[in-house]
């Protein structure tokens, strides 16, 4: 087995500016649809982007049981987004009982299915999925009220624009790099944290009663640092799926339109749960 990094077939500009145009379509449609819909529209903008993922996630990660691991997590998205629309009163544990029957969904299925290659890692794979999903549910509560609705427009601007500086900085200056075969550099992350957090403050002004200039900036650097660092994950997720040794010149088995998807949804998810508890202490 090689140690050596994985080599992308991807350009840098086809690895970030997709990604790119991706967040602001992304941030558009999370902040868009509730202003017209309110909780639906919210709850659509979700739905949607968790759809995305699951579909995107599957093709790209080579999932086994594709079928299988499509309904898994379409069934997961659905299930996490009534645990919190249902209910009276929800809470963020809402989710706990979907990701453990979510869990146990994806180990039958697993099992199930034959031959049974690569189970561990189909395992790994289909459980992250899971997480993610139930993760972008989360920004459900945010909207429950006005205040929430507003530090949710606050943090949503602050990682669309976190995303979208990285990708552009690592297009031009991605050093020093971060990670081997990865074109993400430590330039990158740190402008897009400090971008992210100058837009919190900016956007947290018109509703200062909600959040004040040092708490817009907590909670801009925060998401943004959280934001940055995902999003390193999932381009490292991109490079490994389109490494040159990955298979033949000609046979990838997706096309590179789905990539934007996940370096877009998976930071959104993992900093949507961040969000709830910075509303729940600041």
């Amino acid at each position: 087995m090689s140690s050596a990094a994985p080599i992308s077939r991807l350009t840098a500009r086809e690895h970030h500016l997709p990604a790119a145009a991706f967040a602001v379509l992304a941030v558009a449609l999370l902040v868009g649809l509730p202003e017209l819909l309110g909780q639906t529209g919210r709850l659509a903008a979700v739905l949607v982007l968790q759809l995305g993922l699951v579909l995107c996630w599957v093709l790209v990660t080579g999932a086994q049981g594709f079928a299988g691991s499509l309904a898994v997590g379409a069934g997961a998205a659905v299930a996490a987004d009534l645990s919190l629309v249902l209910p009276g009163d929800p809470e963020l544990g809402e989710l706990l009982a979907v990701i453990g029957v979510g869990f146990l969904a994806v180990v039958v299925q697993q099992m199930l299915r034959r031959p049974r290659h690569e189970l561990v890692a189909s395992l790994s794979v289909a459980v992250l999925m899971l997480v993610a999903v139930a993760s972008l549910a989360a920004l459900l509560l945010l909207g429950r009220t006005d205040a929430g609705s507003e530090r949710a427009l606050v943090a949503l601007l602050a990682v669309g624009t976190a995303l979208v500086v990285g990708h552009v900085v690592d297009l031009v200056l991605p050093r020093p790099q971060l990670a081997d075969g990865v074109p993400r550099g430590l330039a990158g992350a740190v402008l897009a944290v400090l971008a992210g957090a100058a837009v919190a403050v900016l956007a947290a002004g018109p509703v200062g009663d909600v959040l004040d200039v040092r708490r817009a900036l907590v909670h801009g650097a925060v998401v943004s640092g959280v934001a940055a660092l995902t999003g390193l994950v999932a381009s490292y997720v991109v490079v490994e799926a389109t490494a040159t040794d990955d298979e033949p010149a000609g046979e990838q088995r997706f096309s590179r339109w789905v990539l934007p998807v996940i370096q877009v949804a998976l930071p959104v998810a993992a900093c949507a749960p961040v969000v709830l508890a910075l509303q729940a202490t600041l």
